[in-house]
Protein backbone atom coordinates (compact mmCIF):
# COMPACT_ATOMS: atom_id res chain seq x y z
CA UNK A 1 0.00 0.00 0.00
CA UNK A 2 1.16 3.30 -0.97
CA UNK A 3 1.86 5.57 1.73
CA UNK A 4 3.28 8.50 -0.76
CA UNK A 5 5.86 9.81 2.17
CA UNK A 6 9.49 10.04 -0.12
CA UNK A 7 11.69 8.33 2.36
CA UNK A 8 14.51 10.27 1.62
CA UNK A 9 12.40 13.45 2.33
CA UNK A 10 10.16 12.68 5.12
CA UNK A 11 8.82 16.15 4.92
CA UNK A 12 7.14 15.80 0.71
CA UNK A 13 4.24 13.77 0.21
CA UNK A 14 2.15 12.82 -3.40
CA UNK A 15 -0.84 14.96 -4.08
CA UNK A 16 -3.58 12.64 -2.09
CA UNK A 17 -5.61 12.13 -5.84
CA UNK A 18 -7.40 8.87 -4.92
CA UNK A 19 -9.56 10.24 -1.97
CA UNK A 20 -12.88 12.47 -1.83
CA UNK A 21 -11.92 15.89 -2.18
CA UNK A 22 -13.54 16.78 1.42
CA UNK A 23 -11.06 14.26 3.02
CA UNK A 24 -8.30 16.18 0.76
CA UNK A 25 -9.03 19.15 2.16
CA UNK A 26 -9.14 18.22 5.43
CA UNK A 27 -5.87 16.77 5.09
CA UNK A 28 -4.57 19.84 3.95
CA UNK A 29 -6.11 21.42 6.65
CA UNK A 30 -3.98 19.89 9.32
CA UNK A 31 -1.04 20.34 7.51
CA UNK A 32 -1.21 23.83 6.77
CA UNK A 33 -3.44 25.14 9.60
CA UNK A 34 -2.68 22.78 12.27
CA UNK A 35 1.21 22.07 11.12
CA UNK A 36 0.97 18.54 11.30
CA UNK A 37 4.35 16.94 10.17
CA UNK A 38 3.78 15.25 6.50
CA UNK A 39 4.05 11.28 8.11
CA UNK A 40 1.04 12.54 10.70
CA UNK A 41 -0.94 13.48 7.67
CA UNK A 42 0.03 10.81 6.32
CA UNK A 43 -2.01 8.31 9.02
CA UNK A 44 -4.78 10.05 8.46
CA UNK A 45 -4.87 9.76 4.80
CA UNK A 46 -4.35 5.75 5.37
CA UNK A 47 -6.90 5.62 8.16
CA UNK A 48 -9.23 7.39 6.15
CA UNK A 49 -8.78 5.97 3.01
CA UNK A 50 -9.44 2.60 4.61
CA UNK A 51 -12.83 3.68 6.29
CA UNK A 52 -14.29 5.04 3.37
CA UNK A 53 -13.20 1.83 1.16
CA UNK A 54 -14.76 -0.07 3.86
CA UNK A 55 -18.18 1.68 3.32
CA UNK A 56 -18.72 1.43 0.17
CA UNK A 57 -18.15 -2.32 0.68
CA UNK A 58 -21.04 -2.53 3.07
CA UNK A 59 -23.02 -0.54 1.48
CA UNK A 60 -22.28 -2.90 -1.96
CA UNK A 61 -21.40 0.32 -3.85
CA UNK A 62 -18.39 -1.53 -4.89
CA UNK A 63 -18.12 -3.44 -7.68
CA UNK A 64 -18.61 -6.75 -6.51
CA UNK A 65 -15.40 -8.46 -7.99
CA UNK A 66 -12.96 -5.64 -7.14
CA UNK A 67 -10.05 -6.64 -4.45
CA UNK A 68 -10.70 -4.13 -1.46
CA UNK A 69 -7.36 -2.49 -1.83
CA UNK A 70 -8.86 -1.56 -5.33
CA UNK A 71 -12.22 0.13 -4.23
CA UNK A 72 -12.20 3.71 -5.70
CA UNK A 73 -13.34 6.16 -2.47
CA UNK A 74 -13.04 9.26 -5.34
CA UNK A 75 -16.79 9.61 -5.67
CA UNK A 76 -17.94 9.82 -2.31
CA UNK A 77 -19.55 13.22 -1.67
CA UNK A 78 -20.43 15.78 0.98
CA UNK A 79 -23.71 13.87 1.02
CA UNK A 80 -22.47 10.86 1.24
CA UNK A 81 -20.17 11.69 4.01
CA UNK A 82 -22.84 13.18 6.24
CA UNK A 83 -25.07 9.69 5.83
CA UNK A 84 -22.73 8.10 7.37
CA UNK A 85 -24.38 6.83 10.92
CA UNK A 86 -22.91 5.73 14.29
CA UNK A 87 -23.91 2.05 13.41
CA UNK A 88 -21.67 2.00 10.45
CA UNK A 89 -18.83 3.16 12.40
CA UNK A 90 -19.07 0.62 15.32
CA UNK A 91 -19.46 -2.03 12.26
CA UNK A 92 -15.97 -0.51 11.04
CA UNK A 93 -14.33 -1.08 14.26
CA UNK A 94 -15.75 -4.88 14.53
CA UNK A 95 -14.02 -5.07 11.30
CA UNK A 96 -10.92 -3.81 12.57
CA UNK A 97 -10.49 -6.32 15.19
CA UNK A 98 -12.18 -9.35 13.80
CA UNK A 99 -10.36 -8.94 10.09
CA UNK A 100 -8.13 -6.82 10.31
CA UNK A 101 -7.18 -8.44 13.62
CA UNK A 102 -5.95 -4.73 14.77
CA UNK A 103 -5.12 -4.06 18.43
CA UNK A 104 -6.91 -1.84 20.58
CA UNK A 105 -3.97 0.70 19.88
CA UNK A 106 -4.84 0.80 16.21
CA UNK A 107 -8.25 0.81 16.73
CA UNK A 108 -7.98 3.74 18.39
CA UNK A 109 -5.98 5.77 16.49
CA UNK A 110 -8.09 4.73 13.53
CA UNK A 111 -11.23 5.82 15.32
CA UNK A 112 -9.35 8.78 16.56
CA UNK A 113 -8.83 9.59 12.95
CA UNK A 114 -12.66 9.66 12.08
CA UNK A 115 -13.41 11.90 14.87
CA UNK A 116 -10.97 14.34 13.63
CA UNK A 117 -12.35 14.53 10.32
CA UNK A 118 -15.96 14.69 11.15
CA UNK A 119 -15.26 17.79 14.02
CA UNK A 120 -13.48 19.07 11.01
CA UNK A 121 -17.08 18.67 8.61
CA UNK A 122 -18.91 20.24 11.43
CA UNK A 123 -17.04 22.56 13.82
CA UNK A 124 -14.27 24.05 11.51
CA UNK A 125 -16.01 23.67 7.62
CA UNK A 126 -19.93 23.72 8.76
CA UNK A 127 -20.15 21.20 5.85
CA UNK A 128 -22.32 18.92 7.89
CA UNK A 129 -24.51 19.24 10.77
CA UNK A 130 -24.33 16.15 12.49
CA UNK A 131 -21.11 14.41 13.86
CA UNK A 132 -21.79 10.34 14.05
CA UNK A 133 -18.82 9.90 15.56
CA UNK A 134 -19.01 12.30 18.22
CA UNK A 135 -20.76 10.06 21.30
CA UNK A 136 -18.47 6.97 20.25
CA UNK A 137 -15.98 6.08 22.96
CA UNK A 138 -12.33 5.42 21.83
CA UNK A 139 -11.09 1.46 23.03
CA UNK A 140 -10.01 1.40 25.96
CA UNK A 141 -6.18 0.60 26.36
CA UNK A 142 -3.98 -0.74 28.63
CA UNK A 143 -1.83 1.47 30.53
CA UNK A 144 1.95 0.28 30.90
CA UNK A 145 5.27 1.75 31.56
CA UNK A 146 7.93 2.54 28.95
CA UNK A 147 10.31 -0.08 28.34
CA UNK A 148 14.14 1.40 28.51
CA UNK A 149 17.56 -0.45 28.77
CA UNK A 150 19.35 -0.38 31.77
CA UNK A 151 22.90 1.56 32.11
CA UNK A 152 24.56 -2.07 31.88
CA UNK A 153 22.76 -3.00 28.65
CA UNK A 154 22.97 0.45 26.93
CA UNK A 155 26.88 -0.21 27.48
CA UNK A 156 26.60 -3.46 26.43
CA UNK A 157 25.04 -2.39 23.64
CA UNK A 158 27.59 0.23 22.25
CA UNK A 159 30.29 -2.43 23.46
CA UNK A 160 28.83 -5.13 20.55
CA UNK A 161 28.33 -3.29 17.48
CA UNK A 162 29.32 -5.36 14.57
CA UNK A 163 29.37 -3.57 11.61
CA UNK A 164 30.73 -2.45 7.83
CA UNK A 165 30.41 1.07 9.07
CA UNK A 166 30.85 0.51 12.54
CA UNK A 167 31.73 4.61 13.20
CA UNK A 168 28.24 5.77 11.53
CA UNK A 169 26.30 3.22 14.12
CA UNK A 170 27.97 4.04 16.36
CA UNK A 171 27.16 7.56 16.61
CA UNK A 172 23.66 6.46 15.26
CA UNK A 173 23.36 4.57 19.09
CA UNK A 174 25.57 6.83 21.22
CA UNK A 175 23.05 10.21 19.83
CA UNK A 176 19.93 8.17 20.42
CA UNK A 177 21.19 6.93 24.17
CA UNK A 178 22.35 9.86 24.88
CA UNK A 179 20.35 12.72 23.08
CA UNK A 180 17.05 10.91 23.39
CA UNK A 181 15.89 12.80 20.17
CA UNK A 182 12.99 10.59 18.14
CA UNK A 183 13.77 8.34 15.08
CA UNK A 184 12.62 11.32 12.80
CA UNK A 185 14.34 13.90 14.47
CA UNK A 186 17.84 11.71 14.32
CA UNK A 187 16.85 10.57 10.41
CA UNK A 188 16.51 14.34 9.15
CA UNK A 189 19.88 15.82 10.73
CA UNK A 190 22.17 17.65 8.45
CA UNK A 191 25.44 18.92 8.98
CA UNK A 192 24.35 22.25 9.21
CA UNK A 193 22.13 21.69 12.02
CA UNK A 194 25.66 21.58 14.59
CA UNK A 195 27.27 24.62 15.87
CA UNK A 196 30.40 24.03 18.62
CA UNK A 197 28.45 21.82 21.26
CA UNK A 198 25.14 21.62 20.33
CA UNK A 199 22.57 20.50 18.11
CA UNK A 200 19.52 22.02 16.52
CA UNK A 201 16.47 18.95 16.17
CA UNK A 202 13.32 19.52 14.49
CA UNK A 203 10.46 17.93 16.24
CA UNK A 204 7.20 17.32 15.91
CA UNK A 205 4.72 20.36 14.50
CA UNK A 206 8.48 21.31 12.82
CA UNK A 207 9.11 22.94 16.59
CA UNK A 208 12.92 23.62 16.87
CA UNK A 209 14.98 22.70 19.97
CA UNK A 210 18.85 22.78 21.11
CA UNK A 211 20.52 20.28 22.45
CA UNK A 212 24.04 19.92 24.26
CA UNK A 213 25.92 17.46 22.96
CA UNK A 214 28.09 15.94 26.09
CA UNK A 215 31.96 14.06 25.41
CA UNK A 216 30.13 11.04 23.95
CA UNK A 217 28.43 12.33 21.67
CA UNK A 218 31.20 14.72 20.45
CA UNK A 219 33.90 11.62 20.03
CA UNK A 220 31.04 9.53 18.32
CA UNK A 221 30.49 12.25 15.71
CA UNK A 222 34.44 13.15 15.31
CA UNK A 223 35.43 9.91 14.10
CA UNK A 224 31.89 9.13 12.38
CA UNK A 225 32.71 12.23 10.38
CA UNK A 226 36.15 11.71 9.52
CA UNK A 227 34.89 8.05 8.02
CA UNK A 228 32.10 9.52 6.58
CA UNK A 229 34.28 12.23 4.40
CA UNK A 230 36.71 8.79 3.10
CA UNK A 231 33.63 7.80 1.45
CA UNK A 232 34.09 10.47 -1.25
CA UNK A 233 31.29 12.13 -3.24
CA UNK A 234 27.79 11.45 -1.93
CA UNK A 235 24.18 11.59 -3.27
CA UNK A 236 22.87 13.78 -0.12
CA UNK A 237 25.86 15.92 0.89
CA UNK A 238 24.09 17.84 3.72
CA UNK A 239 22.27 14.64 5.38
CA UNK A 240 24.48 13.80 8.49
CA UNK A 241 24.10 9.84 8.47
CA UNK A 242 24.43 8.45 5.08
CA UNK A 243 24.52 5.34 3.00
CA UNK A 244 28.03 3.72 2.88
CA UNK A 245 26.79 1.90 -0.29
CA UNK A 246 24.33 4.70 -2.14
CA UNK A 247 25.64 8.32 -0.02
CA UNK A 248 22.04 8.95 0.11
CA UNK A 249 20.10 9.88 3.64
CA UNK A 250 19.23 7.14 5.51
CA UNK A 251 15.44 5.89 5.71
CA UNK A 252 13.73 5.58 8.88
CA UNK A 253 13.38 1.91 7.84
CA UNK A 254 17.16 1.38 7.72
CA UNK A 255 18.31 2.82 10.65
CA UNK A 256 15.47 0.58 12.58
CA UNK A 257 17.11 -2.15 10.98
CA UNK A 258 20.88 -1.17 12.13
CA UNK A 259 19.40 -0.75 15.68
CA UNK A 260 17.73 -4.04 15.69
CA UNK A 261 21.12 -5.95 14.49
CA UNK A 262 22.71 -4.08 16.86
CA UNK A 263 20.74 -5.12 19.53
CA UNK A 264 21.14 -8.98 18.06
CA UNK A 265 24.97 -8.70 18.27
CA UNK A 266 24.38 -7.55 21.66
CA UNK A 267 22.29 -10.39 23.01
CA UNK A 268 19.24 -7.63 23.38
CA UNK A 269 17.36 -9.01 20.98
CA UNK A 270 13.78 -10.37 22.05
CA UNK A 271 13.00 -7.75 24.82
CA UNK A 272 11.00 -5.37 22.98
CA UNK A 273 13.69 -2.89 22.57
CA UNK A 274 13.68 -0.39 19.46
CA UNK A 275 14.45 3.06 18.23
CA UNK A 276 12.24 4.92 20.60
CA UNK A 277 12.86 2.61 23.88
CA UNK A 278 16.28 3.85 23.19
CA UNK A 279 14.94 7.71 23.51
CA UNK A 280 13.35 6.06 26.64
CA UNK A 281 16.41 4.98 27.86
CA UNK A 282 17.92 8.17 27.51
CA UNK A 283 15.35 10.23 29.31
CA UNK A 284 16.23 7.18 32.44
CA UNK A 285 19.42 7.64 32.22
CA UNK A 286 19.62 11.33 32.33
CA UNK A 287 16.97 11.34 35.47
CA UNK A 288 19.05 8.95 37.21
CA UNK A 289 22.38 9.05 36.78
CA UNK A 290 22.89 12.50 35.12
CA UNK A 291 20.97 15.14 37.78
CA UNK A 292 18.82 16.09 34.84
CA UNK A 293 15.18 17.55 36.30
CA UNK A 294 12.15 17.22 35.06
CA UNK A 295 11.34 20.31 33.39
CA UNK A 296 15.03 19.94 31.92
CA UNK A 297 14.17 16.82 30.43
CA UNK A 298 11.24 18.00 28.99
CA UNK A 299 13.10 20.72 27.40
CA UNK A 300 15.47 18.03 25.89
CA UNK A 301 12.78 15.70 24.91
CA UNK A 302 10.96 18.20 23.12
CA UNK A 303 7.29 17.33 25.23
CA UNK A 304 4.38 19.79 25.00
CA UNK A 305 3.56 18.82 28.33
CA UNK A 306 5.66 17.86 31.45
CA UNK A 307 3.69 15.17 32.65
CA UNK A 308 4.26 13.18 29.36
CA UNK A 309 8.17 13.51 30.67
CA UNK A 310 6.72 11.92 33.86
CA UNK A 311 5.48 9.12 32.37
Amino acid sequence: MSTYIDTMHPERHDPYEDIPRDVRDFLNYLGAILNRSPRTVNAYYIDLRLFFKFLLRERGLAPSNCAFEDIDIRSVDTAAIGSVTQSEIYEYLYFLKNERHNEPAARARKLTSIKSFYRFMTVKSNRLLDDPAKDISVPSLKKALPKYLSLEESIDLLKNIQSDFYERDFCILTLFLNCGMRLSELVAIDLKDFQEDTIRIVGKGNKERLVYLNAACMDALKHYRAARAALGNLRDPQALFVSKKTGRRLSARRVQQIVDHCLQTAGLAGKGYSPHKLRHTAATLMYRHGNVDMLELKEILGHAHVSTTEI
